[in-house]
């Protein structure tokens, strides 16, 4: 693909390609690292867990590791040739050997990441990796053992697209293929970055269809996780679909508001997961409270709907975001302490309301 400037004189200027190995640009020092400090320019749903990533074999190591928001883990392998070197064949055995990571392992790796590029949040890792996999269950997360692959390079030969797109269609991997072309504008350095496979135009489609057939293949096994949203059914209306844990909240909110008592939702459900400070507190008190009553939240309070309690007399209860497994049930429970309030809740996959 060549590039043009528009002339002032309203005609094509041919821009001229570069390398990056004429143009002094090194793999690991430039190219990664630029990369690594804008993930985004791979994926919106990128968060980067370990750079030069070795726990399984120091003489191997991942250019870069990721984890998406719905809790795959995704290999980045980074060559500068126009020729992909085996980057293909390189990612592979790297995903194997992550594919069996836990939540606490990837945690760990993420804190060692933030501390190596200096990070303040590098304490706190735990909890944004938690954040960051709300969707799919917060610390009680279980990884994906598929794992995505995204190689990018200054070019691919046909070896690598032929093996990328066999892998993708007969094996229902996710291999994406991203080009970086550096051009010389002037005194600057400009990269064109095309996503090469699959074609952006079917990636969508392609995705979905392959989720369609997991799901399926889910179901009738018993296995795999369930990432179904939900949407809370009660007197004010039905509201959107929220994850679990956040259609959770509202029909505890819809519970509180016709009449049930913290006290009575507490009963239903591990204490740990609703807790109480004395006091009807909000913001920064309702967090100094909350930390002077349960000092090892601290560190955590990120992992409490901290901006929406429950005020209840004399006390301000509070509710946990670290919800997994077991989270229907407790739905379940809570709705039977009002029957007649008509509250309940709707799965977006079914489209049953459970009331």
């Amino acid at each position: 693909m060549t590039l043009f400037e528009l002339t002032a004189s309203r005609s094509f200027q041919d821009v001229p390609a570069t390398t990056f190995a004429a143009e002094g640009v090194w793999e690991r020092a430039d190219l990664q690292a630029a990369i690594r400090d804008r993930i985004d320019v791979l994926g919106e749903d990128l968060l980067v867990v370990a750079e030069e990533f070795g726990d399984f074999d120091v003489r191997r190591r991942i250019d870069l590791l990721c984890v998406d928001r719905a809790g795959q883990l995704v290999v980045v392998e980074l060559k500068r040739t126009e020729d992909g070197g085996h980057l293909e064949l390189q990612a592979l055995r790297y995903a194997a050997m992550v594919s069996a990571m836990t939540f606490d392992q990837l945690a760990t790796t993420l804190g060692r990441h933030l501390r190596a590029v200096g990070s303040p949040d590098a304490d706190r890792a735990r909890e944004l990796l938690a954040e960051w996999l709300e969707d799919v269950g917060g610390e009680d997360a279980v990884l994906e053992r598929r794992v995505r692959i995204v190689l990018v390079s200054a070019g691919f030969d046909t070896q690598i697209t032929t093996t990328v797109l066999w892998l993708n269609d007969v094996y229902g991997l996710d291999v994406t293929c991203i080009r970086l072309t550096p051009y010389r504008v002037g005194g600057r350095l400009v990269i064109d970055l095309q996503q090469l496979i699959p074609l952006p135009e079917a990636a969508e489609y392609t995705v979905g269809l392959r989720r369609r057939e997991e799901a399926t293949r889910a179901v009738t096994s018993g296995e795999g996780r369930d990432l179904t949203r939900y949407a809370v059914t009660g007197p004010p209306g039905t509201s959107a679909f929220l994850p679990k844990r956040r259609a959770l909240l509202l029909l505890m909110h819809q519970l509180h508001a016709a009449g049930v008592a913290p006290e009575a939702m507490a009963g239903v459900m591990r204490r740990s997961k609703f807790l109480p400070v004395q006091g009807r507190l909000t913001g920064d008190e309702l967090a100094a409270a909350f930390v002077s009553r349960y000092p090892k939240a601290e560190q955590n309070l990120g992992r409490w709907f901290l901006d929406e309690p429950f005020a209840d007399g004399d006390r301000t209860w509070v509710l946990s975001k670290m919800w997994g497994i077991g989270t229907l049930e407790v739905m379940d429970a809570l709705i039977s302490l009002a029957p007649s309030a008509g509250i309940g809740y709707l799965a977006d996959d079914t489209g049953d309301p459970q009331d």
